[in-house]
This record gives structure tokens, C-alpha cells and sequence, in this order.
């Protein structure tokens, strides 16, 4: 894999759109920057390697809160801490 990727390389590993790709973008959830003169966007391959560990650890705590919460005994939103 090259040093830096496009966003359109990085849409298409992702399985997103440009749009959305731009949007990771442009909310400081993928690192990247703008080169050139036409301003072109490039992720570095470590940043984009970090983004999808941040993604997962995400994803593995979000799992987890859900799991704690549909426990016996646990306070949901849903209503009061079972007996």
C-alpha cells in the first residue's frame, strides 16, 4: 500500500461514498491533508490504520454498554433497576 491514499481509495476500502469519506474528513475523524494546488486530500496509511483500530475500539465499547445494560439489576432508560 502507498504512503498516502486518496479519498476515493480510502471511500472504496471503507466501502462508503466520496460524501461520506469527506465528511470523516472534514469532523477530524480521519486525519488528513490537503496538497497541491487544486487542494487535494491525501490520508497517510498509519492514519487511516489508526482510524480503523478507533473504530473498532469504539465499536467494542459501544458492544460492551449495550451488553451491561441488559443486565439483572442494571438501570435502564427504559425503566427501574429489576429486583
Amino acid at each position: 500500500m502507498p504512503r498516502f491514499l486518496t479519498l476515493a481509495d480510502v471511500a472504496e476500502q471503507l466501502q462508503l461514498s466520496a460524501a461520506a469519506t469527506y465528511a470523516l474528513v472534514r469532523s477530524g475523524e480521519l486525519a488528513a491533508i490537503q496538497i497541491g494546488g487544486r487542494g487535494q486530500w491525501r490520508v497517510e496509511e498509519t492514519k487511516f490504520e489508526d482510524f480503523i483500530q478507533r473504530r473498532y475500539a469504539a465499536t467494542e465499547q459501544l458492544l460492551a454498554d449495550s451488553k451491561a445494560a441488559h443486565l439483572p439489576g442494571t438501570k435502564t432508560s427504559a425503566g427501574p433497576v429489576d429486583s
